[in-house]
């Protein structure tokens, strides 16, 4: 009976063994695979679906302020998949009118916005500040004049530009401030691998000047 005893005195004294956090550990993981996931996501949706860029200058006005912020589509006019040619499920090409990014053709590295005026096959001439398309005049309701004297084209293309005819893959863009915009008029075309997608719409608006939000332009369709 002693020696039972000993023997379950013996056992009883063993330390009972240590818990493992695996509660913890697994919501931990459970974080980092939502983190991962939503990384990834957030990766596809702005290379493929819809991309966020602010507006840094006035070449736009009065269409997009400076301190606009906007959602550009970049489905529409087809998706560019890295390391492969052309675009994929297109729903259009760029019309005239379209508001689009892209990237300047003299630098890459930045990203400009304008508005097409003229599309492949086009003939675009500018003539004392106004724009005419294939012998018509292009009169956009959003086009601005802040300049009041006229730029001789011996100086620059600003005013006065000669004929040119917008080639294949490309196309011609100006921005509505016509008088404080550098665009098409005076590096030449924009082609369409450049071209990050359609501005639609701008999300928030801030007024750097006055220091507050610009309400009325919060949500606003670009057109």
């Amino acid at each position: 009976m002693e020696d039972y005893k000993n023997v379950c005195e013996d056992k009883s004294a063993e330390p009972a063994k240590e818990l493992k956090p695996a509660k913890a550990k697994h919501i931990v993981r459970e974080y980092l695979e939502s983190i991962i996931i939503a990384v990834l996501l957030a990766m596809v949706i702005r290379t493929f679906v819809v991309q966020a860029f602010k507006i840094p200058s006035g070449s736009m006005e009065d269409t997009l302020a400076i301190g606009d912020h906007l959602l550009v589509n970049k489905f529409i006019y087809g998706t560019k998949i890295p390391g492969f040619e052309g675009r994929f499920l297109k729903i259009r090409d760029p019309k005239q009118g379209d508001v689009i990014v892209f990237e300047y053709p003299e630098d890459p590295t930045k990203d400009f916005i304008k508005r097409v005026i003229g599309t492949p096959g086009d003939v675009v001439e500018v003539k004392n500040k106004r724009v005419y398309v294939n012998g018509k005049l292009y009169a956009n309701p959003h086009e601005v004049h802040k300049e009041p004297d006229t730029v001789p084209k011996e100086y620059n293309p600003r005013d006065f530009k000669d004929p040119v005819t917008v080639p294949a893959n490309s196309y011609f863009v100006m921005g509505d401030n016509r008088d404080r915009s550098y665009d098409s008029r005076f590096w030449g075309f924009v082609t369409n691998d450049k071209i990050k997608g359609l501005a639609f719409i701008k999300y928030w608006s801030w007024d750097k000047e006055k220091m507050r939000p610009r309400f009325g332009a919060i949500g606003k369709l670009i057109n």
